[in-house]
């Protein structure tokens, strides 16, 4: 019975030593007159390692020296030896650099080692703002003395306050780290232009809608004349959400922009004032000239009309004519007052107000009276011509 209760207590993790000239070491629970093995056989060293025994148990040990003739008499501790576990409390050593916030750009790696100590070895955990870790996008590495924190590319709602924990049994250790993932900010919103005085002007705007998950450090203001739409920096750094903007010059038009800034740099895009403000001489008031609208409109007429022409037959020839008029004008081509429009023996052009028919090898039958009607909304118009066919 003794025996089982004896092993049913040993555990790996305790460990006792004894040292003597020995052979053949022994082991027994105090207050009990059994003795047990401390090990099969027999050794010639004069120390030896005695693992797996119960903790909290007080033993005694006892060694014989053992020759060809036999074994001697035990040689037997006075005291029991206690058997005690070796426990060190959990501790994270926490590096300086991470005691505070950490600042990293979006696309960044995250990537941090924390030792930490105890024994036996500490339970980890990791939580953010007090919830599991979404594990997808962060990696966690443990060993018996530190754990590894690693993001491949810091994105925004990496954002926040991480716990790290390690823990054995009823005992715990806690450290806070503030990881905060930057990013450019925004243009700022609505750029106006206020009050115009002599070669100045007010400028107002207000901050961003994003500002990149870090503080806005300033603005970048620009302007530009209207003609050459080229840019100009006025002020940079600036920290107040208004400025005016001096020495401009008198009779040019002007446009502004505006860029946020924060760690980062500058945002991608500027927030372009919606009107422009234009630079008058001080003392007179600009009025910008009215110019009466053109109309263009006209019925048709022919700034060159159709001549009569003499042809050889056989022959391909044309006839041609310019016109002009607005809305464009409707054309018919017509033969002794036969439209030709369906006849495939003429061809119709029209380029640039420049109309041409084309007659396709005339013969004797082709000759008369050849005319061009134009017509649209305002009127019509008509140009006649004689067409002779000769044999030779």
């Amino acid at each position: 019975m003794g025996r089982k209760i004896v092993r049913s207590l040993f555990s790996p993790s305790t460990v006792a030593r004894c040292d003597s000239a020995t052979a053949l070491p022994d082991s027994a629970v105090a207050f009990s007159d059994e003795w047990f093995p401390a090990q099969q056989g027999l050794t010639d060293r004069t120390s030896l390692l005695i693992r797996d025994l119960p903790t909290g148990e007080k033993l005694y040990f006892r060694v014989r020296a053992v020759n060809i003739a036999g074994a001697s008499a035990a040689a037997t501790l006075g005291q029991p030896v206690t058997i005690r576990e070796i426990v060190q409390r959990p501790r994270i050593c926490l590096p300086r650099s991470l005691r505070q916030k950490v600042m990293k750009v979006v696309g960044e790696p995250v990537n941090f080692m924390i030792p930490f100590q105890g024994k036996p070895r500490p339970v980890v955990t990791w939580l953010k703002d007090e919830q599991p870790l979404n594990l997808k996008s962060i990696t966690i590495r443990n060993s018996d003395t530190d754990t590894i924190f690693f993001i491949r590319k810091a994105e925004r709602t990496h954002s926040g306050s991480y716990q790290l924990q390690v823990q054995i049994e009823n005992t715990k250790d806690t450290a806070s780290i503030h990881i905060q993932v930057i990013d450019k900010p925004g243009p700022p919103v609505n750029v106006k232009i206020g009050e115009v005085w002599g070669v100045n002007v007010a400028l107002s705007w207000l901050p961003p809608k994003d500002n990149g998950n870090c503080e806005v450090t300033g603005y970048t203001v620009q302007k530009a004349d209207k003609k050459t739409m080229e840019w100009f920096t006025v002020y940079e750094h600036y920290r107040r959400a208004q400025c005016s903007v001096s020495e401009l010059v008198v009779g040019n038009e002007y446009f502004f922009r505006v860029f946020t800034e924060n760690m980062c740099g500058l945002s991608d895009e500027a927030c372009l004032s919606k009107d422009s403000v234009y630079i008058q001489k001080p003392g007179t008031e600009y009025k910008p000239p009215s110019y009466k609208q053109h109309d263009f409109t006209e019925p048709p007429k022919f700034t060159r009309p159709l001549i009569n022409r003499s042809v050889i037959c056989g022959y391909n020839t044309t006839l041609s004519c310019a016109l002009r008029g607005s809305p464009k004008p409707k054309v018919i081509w017509y033969k002794n007052q036969i439209d030709l429009s369906a006849d495939p023996r003429y061809r119709m052009f029209s380029n640039q107000g420049v109309l041409t028919l084309e007659i396709r090898k005339p013969c004797s039958i082709d000759a008369g009276i050849y005319s061009c009607q134009a017509t649209n909304l305002l009127g019509e118009a008509k140009s006649d011509c004689r067409l002779e066919v000769r044999v030779s």
